[in-house]
């Protein structure tokens, strides 16, 4: 779906005609032909549309002629199904600069960055101002991976609280699958971050004399070396609490086999004397006294009771 956007009066609004300096945001579903007719008509590779439709799709930037492509990996929520698949993934924005329009394309329907602009919800910003309408675009990349990871901090937090109280496999496949989208992040923040840097040292954007422009790319690449380092710390964390509840979870067990062996060893004793009494040899009360199948039982407990006492004796029990 093509979509085309103009500034009026400080706000975006949707034009139902192509206009010099508008925003082209071109958004799922994609037709073959359509990508093909709208590369032709721009006079631009097929690959700088094709390319960010890849979610695998690394971070970086590419001139051909007078058109410019920039690719950023951003988080949106997983759309896969099942316990173990990531809670985020990153999939890629193509922002192409041309001599008169910028053009987007993601793979993502309704991305959450993009909509913030479509939505009015950042406010003066003006496509025509290219440069600017593209830092705009990564600062609120940063935004969202901040929140992001603040949302699966507090996630993973209240696991952590029901983690030591339960025993089940649940609370483990969701911090498995908040470990998966820590990784996602930290890998595009990666890539982001290596992208901002080389893009500030070649000026890719043309914004070294605008020092507004220089100081918001500044602050860009700050927030975003920021928020990896906050994955990080977050994956650390993670990985801390998975290994102290594994460390957790080998103690209970020991303890339990612990237990079970000193049950076993204190029924056992009844069993010993029972198999002495029932040899076919000369034993005590083998006249079959009425008096000799208790006494029998209260030898057989009081020997079971001294062993307890010695294991309790020896912080065994």
């Amino acid at each position: 779906m093509i979509s085309y956007y103009a500034s009026r009066n400080g706000r975006l609004e949707e034009m139902e005609q192509l206009s010099d300096g508008c925003w082209i945001s071109l958004t799922p579903p994609f037709a073959a032909e359509e990508i093909a007719e709208f590369a032709n008509a721009y006079d631009l590779p097929p690959d700088f549309l094709l390319d960010p439709l890849d979610t695998d799709e690394r971070s970086r930037y590419e001139r051909e002629d007078d058109a410019r492509l920039i690719v950023i990996n951003t988080p949106v929520l997983s759309q896969a199904e099942g316990d173990n698949e990531g809670i985020y993934i990153t999939v890629p924005i193509g922002i192409i600069l041309t001599p008169e329009h910028l053009i987007t394309i993601t793979s993502s329907m309704n991305h959450p960055v993009l909509r913030l602009f479509v939505e009015n919800k950042i406010r003066n910003t003006n496509p025509a101002r290219r440069s600017e309408f593209v830092l705009r675009i990564f600062e609120h990349t940063v935004y969202r991976f901040l929140t992001c990871l603040k949302r699966l901090n507090v996630k993973r937090n209240l696991i952590e609280q029901e983690l030591y109280e339960s025993s089940q496999n649940k609370e483990l496949k969701q911090l498995l699958s908040i470990e998966k989208s820590l990784v996602y992040f930290i890998n595009a923040l990666n890539g982001n971050e290596l992208l901002k840097m080389k893009m500030k040292r070649t000026d890719f954007l043309g914004i070294r004399h605008d020092e507004d422009q220089a100081d918001l790319f500044e602050d860009i690449i700050i927030d975003n070396g920021q928020a990896l380092e906050m994955a990080n710390i977050y994956t650390n964390i993670l990985n801390g609490t998975m290994d102290a509840y594994g460390s957790i979870i080998s103690n209970n067990l020991n303890i339990t086999i612990q237990r079970l062996t000193l049950i076993t060893i204190v029924l056992t004793v009844p069993m010993v004397i029972a198999s002495f009494f029932g040899m076919n040899v000369t034993v005590p009360w083998e006249q079959g006294s009425p008096l000799a199948f208790i006494g029998i039982i209260m030898l057989s407990i009081v020997l079971s009771f001294a062993v307890i006492y010695y294991f309790r004796s020896k912080r065994m029990f």
